[in-house]
């Protein structure tokens, strides 16, 4: 009899087991099996919202068959608390896979509306855009400087949206003071910058804000972001540089920065300054000479006068030796990268080509014959009205 009944408890524990394997062998196909979705959607993912909320979200919408295995997917995939605040692009036939990974990558919103409020170089603006998913490509819906009068009606409503995403994005080689000054116009953050962060220290970016974020905390966050990047690549540095520390390091990359804005050039860019330096030849780079002009409040707006270039300023390269005492803007990744890494070259001078590169230069005479085409260059544009750009060093 106990033999009867062990043998039928066994039986049933293989037959409940293989049930069990089938079960999870269905539910793993049905995580990855294309979804029922017909059309593209928006979906939008609450600020703090839990696993369970969203999952009812996506099957009441029909982006997923089963809330419940979207959850154990989620859980056994240790997604469960990536959950990332916006808008998210869900696209027709998507597997629970996909859109597990759509809600949690982060990054920009990849649908609805998004505010980006944009530091540049010489000017800032604020756009809001809007992704339609059918075409799955971003709309301008307006686009207007901040500070510039009465904001647009389009913005204005925005503003009151409970879903609204928010960015703030530095292009490299802004000034700190140039951050600080315009996110005094950003008009859905608060709080009040006491002081303009050190030259160098705030790392370019695009930053998810809230609306309503503390000024002072994003500035921190920039601060922070900047740090975790030196540290990082620091150690990485080429081991025959003529400077021995970070700070050096990073002030050799904001004048990189601001003399080329072509990724492709920036190691070679640096290489020509590493090289004067080996050498004992004076920097004498532009950037540096109007940064000590301007102090790094705005752009300068004119070419140096000759009077500039003699004046003796703590950042005039034609005059001082080696390198300026802080660095010039805040300087981007790539830029750190080319000053950490510089190419190996030869060369000692370049001159903009007139197509918004540069040529290079071993030596003076190579540069003068250079210099020459690019001043015919400029000779010829000035003739057709058009503007001077880039210069000789």
């Amino acid at each position: 009899m106990w033999r009867s009944i062990a043998s039928n408890a066994l039986t049933l524990f293989f037959v409940l087991l293989i049930a069990a394997a089938a079960l999870v062998a269905w539910g793993r196909n049905e995580f990855v099996t294309p979804g029922p979705l017909a059309d593209a959607i928006c979906v939008q993912v609450e600020r703090g919202a839990s696993l369970a909320a969203v999952s009812r979200n996506l099957e009441e919408r029909g982006a997923v068959s089963d809330a419940r295995i979207f959850r154990i997917g989620a859980e056994y995939a240790e997604k469960s608390k990536d959950l990332k605040f916006g808008s998210y692009l869900i696209k027709p036939g998507a597997s629970m896979s996909d859109v597990l990974a759509a809600i949690t990558a982060g990054g920009q919103s990849t649908c609805g509306q998004e505010i980006n409020f944009r530091i540049g170089v010489t000017t800032a603006d604020v756009i809001l855009r809007e992704l339609d998913p059918a075409t799955n490509a971003f709309v301008e819906v307006v686009k207007f400087s901040p500070g510039a009068g009465e904001v647009p009606a389009e913005y204005a409503k925005a503003l009151e949206s409970p879903d609204m995403r928010y960015r703030v994005t530095l292009a490299e080689g802004v000034t700190s003071w140039q951050v600080v000054q315009e996110l005094k116009q950003a008009d859905f953050l608060s709080g009040d910058i006491a002081d303009v962060p050190a030259e160098g220290a705030l790392a370019p970016d695009s930053y998810d804000v809230d609306k309503g974020g503390d000024r002072v905390a994003l500035i921190a966050r920039m601060t922070e972001a900047q740090g975790k990047l030196l540290t990082q690549l620091w150690p990485t540095r080429s081991a025959d540089l003529p400077y021995d520390t970070v700070e050096e390091a990073l002030i050799m990359a904001s004048i990189v920065e601001k003399e080329t804005g072509i990724a492709a050039e920036r190691r070679t860019v640096a290489s020509v300054f590493i090289n004067r330096l080996e050498q004992g030849m004076r920097l004498q780079t532009d950037p540096t000479v109007i940064y000590g002009v301007t102090g790094g409040k705005g752009a300068l707006g004119r070419g140096l006068r000759q009077s500039e270039l003699r004046r003796a300023t703590p950042y005039n390269t034609y005059v001082i030796d080696g390198l300026p005492p802080t660095p010039i803007a805040n300087p981007g990744r790539a830029s750190i990268e080319a000053a950490l890494n510089p190419e190996k070259t030869e060369y000692l001078f370049f001159v903009a080509d007139g197509t918004g590169g540069h040529v290079f230069a071993k030596t003076l005479e190579e540069h003068n014959r250079n210099v020459e085409k690019w001043r015919k260059i400029e000779a010829e544009r000035a003739a057709q009205g058009q503007p001077e750009s880039g210069g000789s060093d």
